[in-house]
């Protein structure tokens, strides 16, 4: 089947010749004058060879290799044909833009640009390349009879109409909710995995479970589950999911899971290892590595090392088909699949083939068992087979499917049954669906790019009924409907430009490369093979670094006939070979850092789509102008471009132009409108009339569809036609209309946009009011500072279709519509659901609320007020005026009602006083029968209120009643300080109050029950001794609480009731604490032991602006530091923020992995009281005589085996410290600024007792007597990777040795280091990045060559001891791209010996010693 598979893609390509062949251009400009002869021939023979293929194919699938044979050259010549009919193609073009005047504007360039282009030549060149196109189809021809090809006699149109639909099935891809059967049929599975994730709470070790099973048993699919489970959302902080697929580099799988992240946008100049290990540092995080292929143990192992140092629980979810895969990932915990149950493979398989219960045929159904058999458990077989019949409507064709449909098994898979599934569709979507096989496994493909480069490879072919688009997109939507597309999403991205993506299964993705074979070339790394580009390469995908270079090396000796290229990556230099781009039908270029365009427009003649999207590029080249056949030229996001082509009219094949995001883009080039196949233009700017720009007069007779803004719109000559003339564009979706400044204008006034305009956007319109927008479904409005109210009517009119809107910088808005007194009887918004306002200053209040019934009581109902009875998201920010929640003042003390209201966020409203009058409502009870509250907002689910200075009350009814939100589960009060109670909210989760009033506290005990974060900052309005203490949980109620709070989140700020003497709260109480923030606690003097005891599950620990605290206490039997236990015991980060009166600090846990210390100004020691401190700070402030050689050889207090797993140390404004002692060997990162009075660092020694020693002058235990070298050593721990030491001018004096590991390395503004030297005995570091700077004293640095090979960033500046760099460090320049040196570095820079011939090398090689001499 494999074979048969292969050959079904060429009947199209052959049929596609056959259309170019046919074209009326070709006639139109006689360009195949002196070959009509061959001409006729041609079109004669060409559906002869179509009659056979069907044949053909047959007998290749049966093996016969001399069908196979002449299949494979009827494909070579194919391409071969289609290119020549290209070229006549192009010639016809170029002859009518002759004819149209292009040759004028271009001027002496056209000899330039079209060297062969003179009849007489281009005849006879093109006849010779069509005689040997006519010889060898006419051998095809001849061996058509030698191999008993026969003939078989098919409808050609067929190739071009998509199946018959039939009465009963319905075309639409959206069939099912795939989500739905499986949560219930992987409901124990999904169970099992999330228990054991969850069990590894408290394991230190990485927790790796693997779940295998053959293809397409849905292990993809129950990884999403558990990964979307809300207890997994819950437990873990960080989630992640990369597919990793069949290439496991681990550079790169390291890259894509940091670039799956928050953070992916930090660190990049680092290497992904770091990047990765820094990003898991101390978070317990769920990383799911879908579709695991590798088997090579020590790549691995190399991820999990970093993977490692993850916070407790951390665990790693991986699918695989392989059971050796799991078990090289060293783990017990391997979870096989079994296949799903035959009632919900059944399932599958009806709602697929058939589109509702009533219309099932009996005799059909009878057969589903049958299927089902075949599929042994398998959804995806199923999902397939089940799209496969759903267009088959007989018994007989159901048992054709049933027989051709090969069993799964373990050894086979479902890949008979997806072959099967790809056979059965028509012959051109088949080419469609395996051009896929460019782009690499679980990539996001864009939709309409799909369609638009399955149109540039002249996949789709011209139609009467459709434009090509509609006709790619009934393709698309079929190839869902059949499952070879997955995962739809639609997105929108910062300009406001909807894109809708897809995926394809990894097996059927298999399927395409099985049908493309060589033709498709994918490297996503640097590919290590020779011949990884073929001949027959035609459509090729990079991404990957260095990408010019790759292409530049493969076309050296190569020439494919390369069609499609996208460049997925960044090229900041020039191609070379430019001729052998002459076949490109589609290219995608990144180009960064160069402003000119890579490639030239002579040799792409045949480019029908060119992507630039996001380059640098400041213009096209005007010979742009020539790509008579481009279709797609996309500039989105080419920040830089400030102009395009003027000759662009004459691209007349242009369909599609994106230029949004090119915000320096001044104006559109003159005679725009002359492209009249132009149907999408992203951003229209307006420029300045003149002769060289466009108005927006030329897109009258366009036909223009999608997204259009018009930019800079005071430019436009009447502009009131021209807007109106856009408005009525049947085909356009969305509009904006963007002035530079708000100035007078009336344009919109009586703006009347037709029914299929769904989105207007208007930004800094100068008007009053708007005219009739009542069908649109979005309005958004920004700074249009002179509007007044939304629309002038004398009689009511509802938006009967409007959904969201967007009020925002209206300075001059005052009401909802112009005339006062109307008796609102019916909804002016029936359905929108979202509406956000700012910054509008004068808006008083909502619109007017007409009456409802609401619910209330048994069968009974109450009169309500709504004015936004669909209403889910509510955003108010910056309403000055605003005080009330019903424009008619009358109303106010009537009962108002958002019954959809799910997110409800106020913001500077400075004038309201409460929320609106709630009416009673029902609410159910939980013993049965149901009770009578008030509420306004029954379906609330966040409610978020800030800076609301006057707000009192919950409700607007001052009666002393509890408001109820029944759903609400976040609530966030920050600065109301008129506010003093909380309402009755069951269903919380999140509580957050900032500088609220001490009285609150009073309300927070009711909801701990079911809170999991609480922030708690109230105002620092009283001092320590006049606060009260005051419980968040009551003292009657302590002992009646049986189970632990399930808060994890606590942030306190002037909290002081929760520390000090007389607190009251029980903190034993918060045992799933895994967050701790202490924020201006006055009270808080000395370290919290007892609180420190209870949290046994605090993770991270943040204490900032206690000015007070200093410390431990002084008790007379006080224990000594090195004797109190470590709390908390599984405490992973500290925070230390602005303390200024702490001095020391606790015995950290063991388990702490990361330490950041700031602006502590007395503190002076770091890990707990150190022994031989005081001696150490007299020995380094004693003459430099008496200063010890090593530090090494301070004794080892009881402190040394302190924080073994600490890999991150920050210390920012420690002014007090002396020294930084027992830095734990497991440290990878040490970072100190501003802290001068540091003299030494040390490291721990691993436990052994150093002999006890004194100096000659003080005879103080500390160190034995010097030899006679007098500079002082530093001894750096032995796994650390970076340092950076920056603003301790003192600091440090004598030498400082880097260990092996160390890649970064950054000292500023240091004068007491003298040298960098390399660990003796050890190998050298390889070092990354160097930055020293106004380092006074440092005079020496390594010399080994090992340091500087790996550079890539080395920054050497006010340094005036270092007179001469290093001779390897000299060498090693010329190969660094980033490199700020001092004038006086740059001369020794090592230049490669590059002689002309052998006797210049004497005399180079003395001028390159003379050099390093001196």
């Amino acid at each position: 089947m494999a074979e048969l598979v292969v050959t079904m893609a060429i009947r199209p390509l052959v049929a596609m010749l056959r259309d170019k062949a046919s074209s009326y251009l070709l006639d139109q400009y006689n360009v195949m004058e002196g070959m009509e002869k061959q001409h006729r021939i041609l079109k004669r023979r060409l559906p002869i060879i179509l009659d056979v293929i069907t044949n053909a194919e047959e007998q290749a699938a049966s093996h016969r290799e001399g069908a196979k044979a002449w299949l494979q050259e009827l494909k070579t010549v194919a391409y071969e044909a289609n290119e020549v009919f290209d070229e006549f193609k192009y010639e016809a073009l170029r002859r009518e833009a002759k004819k149209n005047g292009h040759y004028k504007k271009l001027g002496f360039d056209v000899i330039k640009l079209f060297p062969t282009h003179n009849r007489v030549v281009f005849r006879h060149r093109m006849g010779s390349k069509l005689c040997k196109i006519l010889e060898d189809i006419n051998v095809l021809i001849a061996e058509m009879h030698d191999f008993g090809l026969r003939q078989t006699f098919l409808v050609s149109n067929q190739l071009r109409q998509t199946p018959v639909s039939k009465e009963w099935r319905q075309t639409d891809y959206v069939i099912i909710d795939p989500q739905e059967i499986a949560s219930r049929s992987r409901h124990e599975d999904k169970n099992n995995i999330v228990d054991i994730l969850l069990g590894e709470a408290s394991n230190a070790d990485l927790a790796v479970v693997p779940i295998v099973g053959m293809g397409g048993l849905g292990k993809t699919t129950l990884a999403q589950l558990i990964y979307n489970e809300p207890e997994i959302q819950k437990h873990f902080p960080l989630k992640l999911w990369v597919c990793v697929s069949d290439i496991f580099d681990v550079n790169s799988v390291a890259k894509s899971i940091v670039e799956a992240s928050p953070k992916k946008n930090d660190d990049t100049d680092k290497p992904a290892l770091d990047r990765l290990q820094k990003l898991v540092s101390g978070q317990r995080y769920l990383l799911v590595l879908d579709d695991v292929w590798n088997r090579e143990v020590h790549k691995w192992e190399r991820l999990k090392v970093c993977l490692q140092h993850g916070g407790i629980g951390s665990a790693v979810l991986t699918t695989t088909r392989d059971k050796q895969v799991a078990g090289i990932m060293g783990t017990d915990r391997t979870y096989n699949l079994n296949a799903l149950k035959d009632n919900f493979i059944k399932e599958i398989i009806l709602d697929r083939a058939f589109s509702s219960e009533n219309k099932k045929p009996p005799k059909l159904l009878k057969m589903v068992g049958e299927i089902v058999e075949r599929c042994r458990g398998s959804p995806l077989a199923a999902t397939a087979l089940g799209s496969v019949l759903r267009t088959k409507t007989s018994v007989e064709e159901w048992k054709a499917v049933s027989s051709r449909s090969s069993i799964c098994t373990e050894e086979t898979g479902i890949l008979p049954i997806l072959k099967l599934s790809y056979n059965d569709l028509p012959a051109h979507m088949k080419q469609c669906f395996a051009f896929c096989a460019i782009f690499p496994k679980d990539y996001k493909i864009n939709v309409e790019k799909l369609i638009q480069l399955w149109i540039a490879n002249g996949f789709i072919t011209e139609q009467e009924e459709d434009s090509l688009e509609t006709f790619g997109k009934h393709i698309f939507n079929e190839l869902v409907s059949r499952s070879f597309f997955l995962d739809l999403e639609e997105s929108k991205d910062s300009s406001g430009y909807y894109s809708r993506t897809c995926k394809i299964h990894d097996l059927m993705h298999d399927i395409a490369m099985s049908v493309m074979g060589k033709e498709c070339v994918v490297a996503i790394k640097e590919p290590s093979q020779i011949e990884w580009l073929s001949d027959t390469a035609r459509h090729l995908f990079l991404s990957c670094e260095e990408t010019q270079g790759i292409l530049n090396d493969s076309l050296e000796k190569r020439s494919p006939a390369i069609q499609t290229l996208i460049c997925d990556s960044d090229m900041q230099s020039s191609l070379k070979h430019l001729s052998k781009y002459r076949s490109l039908h589609a290219l995608k270029l990144f180009i960064s850092g160069t402003e000119s365009f890579l490639l030239k427009s002579m040799y792409l003649h045949h480019l029908r789509y060119l992507d630039l999207s996001y380059s640098d590029i400041k213009a096209l080249p005007e010979d742009t102008s020539i790509l008579y056949n481009l279709q797609v030229l996309d500039l989105s996001y080419c920040n830089d471009l400030d102009r395009l082509p003027r000759q662009m009219k004459y691209m007349t094949s242009l369909r599609h132009l994106y230029t949004h995001g090119c915000w320096n883009l001044k104006s559109m080039p003159p005679e725009l409108g002359k492209l009249t196949k132009l149907q999408t233009l992203t951003w229209f700017v307006a420029g300045v009339p003149g002769p060289d720009c466009s108005d927006v007069g030329e897109l009258h007779d366009l036909k223009i569809g999608g997204q259009l803004e018009l930019r800079q719109v005071e430019n436009v000559e009447k502009a009131e036609a021209g807007v109106a003339n856009l408005g009525n564009k049947k085909d356009l979706r969305e509009l904006s209309l963007r002035w530079t400044k708000v100035g007078d204008s009336k344009v919109l006034d009586k703006f009347e946009p037709h029914g299929g305009l769904q989105v207007l956007k208007i930004y800094s319109y100068g008007g009053e009011c708007m005219g009739m927008l009542q069908n649109m479904v979005e309005i958004h409005l920004f700074h249009c500072e002179r509007l007044r109210f939304l629309f002038r009517c004398s009689t009511i009119f509802t938006f009967p279709r409007l959904k969201v809107l967007t009020l925002e910088h209206l300075l001059a808005f005052e009401r909802w519509w112009e005339i006062d007194e109307w008796q609102v009887e019916q909804t002016i918004f029936p359905v929108l659901e979202k509406l956000f306002m700012s910054n509008c200053g004068k808006l008083v209040a909502l619109p007017e609320a007409p009456l409802l019934r609401g619910p209330c009581g048994e069968g009974g109902y109450t009169l309500v007020h709504s004015a936004f009875p669909a209403l889910k998201v509510l955003k108010m920010e910056d309403l000055e005026s605003f005080r009330r929640w019903d424009a008619v003042e009358e109303t106010q003390g009537e009962q108002i009602l958002f019954p959809c209201l799910e997110e409800l966020s106020i913001e500077k409203c400075p004038e309201l006083i409460n929320l609106p009058e709630a009416p009673l409502l029902e609410e159910p009870c939980s013993g049965g029968g149901y009770r009578l509250v008030r509420s306004a907002f029954p379906a609330l689910k966040v409610l978020k209120m800030k800076c609301l200075g006057s707000f009192q009350r919950w409700d607007g009814a001052a009666k002393g009643e509890q408001i109820f939100f029944p759903q609400l589960e976040k609530l966030s009060v920050q600065q109301c300080p008129m506010l003093i109670d909380l309402p009755e909210v069951p269903k919380i989760s999140v509580l957050e109050i900032e500088d609220g009033k001490q009285e609150i506290f009073h309300f927070v005990d009711r909801y701990l029950s079911s809170l999991t974060n609480l922030i708690l900052k109230l105002k620092n309005t009283e001092t320590p001794s006049e606060v009260e203490c005051t419980s968040i949980l009551p003292v009657d109620s302590k002992e009646k609480w049986n189970q632990k709070s399930p808060l994890t989140v606590l942030e306190l700020g002037c909290c002081n009731s929760f520390f000090g003497p007389g607190a009251l709260e029980p903190w034993g109480y918060f045992v799933h604490l895994e967050n701790l923030e202490i924020d201006r606690c006055d009270v808080l003097v000395h370290w919290p032991e007892n609180v420190f005891q209870s949290l046994v599950s605090l993770r991270t620990l943040l204490i900032r602006n206690c000015e007070n605290l200093t410390g431990y206490a002084q008790a007379p039997l006080e224990p000594l530091a090195s004797e109190r236990s470590q709390h908390p015991r599984g405490l992973e980060s500290l925070y230390l923020e602005n303390c200024p009166s702490l001095v020391e600090m606790f015995n950290v846990p063991a388990s702490l992995k990361k330490m950041d210390i700031r602006r502590c100004i007395k503190l002076e020691s770091i890990f707990g009281k150190q022994q031989g401190m005081a001696e150490l700070v007299q020995v380094s402030s004693s003459s430099e005589a008496d200063v010890p050689t090593a530090v090494s050889e301070l004794p080892s207090s009881p402190m040394n085996h302190f924080c073994p797993c600490l890999e991150e140390l920050r210390l920012v404004q420690c002014g007090s410290l002396p020294a930084v002692l027992n830095l734990p060997a497991s440290l990878k990162t040490l970072e100190i600024y501003g802290c001068s009075s540091i003299q030494v660092l040390s490291c721990q020694l691993g436990g052994l007792q150093k002999p006890e020693a004194t100096t000659s002058r003080s005879r103080s235990p500390i160190m034995p007597e010097p030899p006679a070298a007098t500079a002082r050593e530093h001894l750096l721990p032995p796994h650390l990777e970076s340092l950076t030491i920056r603003d301790c001018a003192g600091m440090l004096g004598g030498t400082l040795r880097l260990p092996a590991p160390i890649k970064t390395l950054r000292i500023y503004a240091n004068s007491g280091l003298t040298s960098l030297e390399c660990l003796s005995g050890e190998h050298p570091p390889s070092l990354e990045s160097l930055w020293l700077v106004r380092c006074s004293t440092l005079a020496s640095l390594p010399n080994e060559p090992q340091v500087y090979r790996s550079l890539y960033f080395v920054c050497i500046r006010r340094c005036p001891t270092i007179k001469k760099l290093p001779r390897c460090l000299q060498q090693q320049l010329g190969s660094i791209d980033r490199k700020y040196l001092d004038a006086c570095y740059k001369v020794t820079e090592f230049k490669p010996l590059k002689p002309k011939t052998w006797k210049e090398i004497p005399r180079l090689v003395r001028e390159r010693r003379q050099a390093c001499r001196s």
